[in-house]
């Protein structure tokens, strides 16, 4: 991609912060002023293996008044058999499709995978032929907000996204 061709994502000063680990309190995190929040994780059992993704969104108090919505929303899905990159993805994908299909303008995106992160930030590049279409939708949906901050964060502060994806992966073996 050159300079002139840079899309709104990437242009947008602030997007990759990786500073901006998220504040807790009284067990449930809470997002900047203004911005809701969005924690996704992918798990898989084998890698390959079966798949899940587990979203944790939580909307700002602004967000939630405005748009006459509930608080805090999850997703704890089945997706088959993947990779741990590939349901990473997925992770962030189906959150990013909820959180534009609930009307959020403004979004802090909080992921353990440095992979993913690193990759759209430009800092790695996309190689694995089946990543190329999840890199590509993932930009994409990116777009959609008027603000949006992708921070990579440890393990431990993704708790509730990985407890929802290894949920999901137990769905899928029902």
């Amino acid at each position: 991609m050159t300079e002139k061709k840079r899309n709104k994502v990437e242009s947008q000063p602030g997007l990759f912060d990786t500073g901006d680990t998220p504040l807790k309190t009284s067990g449930k995190t809470s997002g900047s002023k203004g911005h809701s929040t969005m924690y996704c994780d992918g798990a898989c059992s084998g890698n390959p293996g079966d798949s899940g993704v587990g979203v944790a969104i939580n909307l700002s108090d602004e967000d939630a008044l405005a748009l006459n919505k509930d608080k805090s929303y999850t997703i704890s899905e089945y997706i088959g058999t993947a990779t741990n990159n590939i349901a990473e993805y997925s992770a962030l994908i189906r959150g990013l499709e909820k959180a534009k299909s609930l009307g959020i303008k403004r979004i802090k995106v909080f992921l353990d995978s440095e992979l993913v992160v690193k990759q759209l930030k430009g800092v790695y590049k996309v190689k694995h032929k089946n990543l190329i279409p999840l890199w590509q939708q993932a930009k994409g949906l990116l777009k959609n907000f008027e603000s949006c901050k992708v921070t990579h964060i440890p393990r431990d502060l993704n708790a509730e996204a990985d407890s929802l994806a290894r949920k999901g992966i137990k769905k899928g073996r029902r």
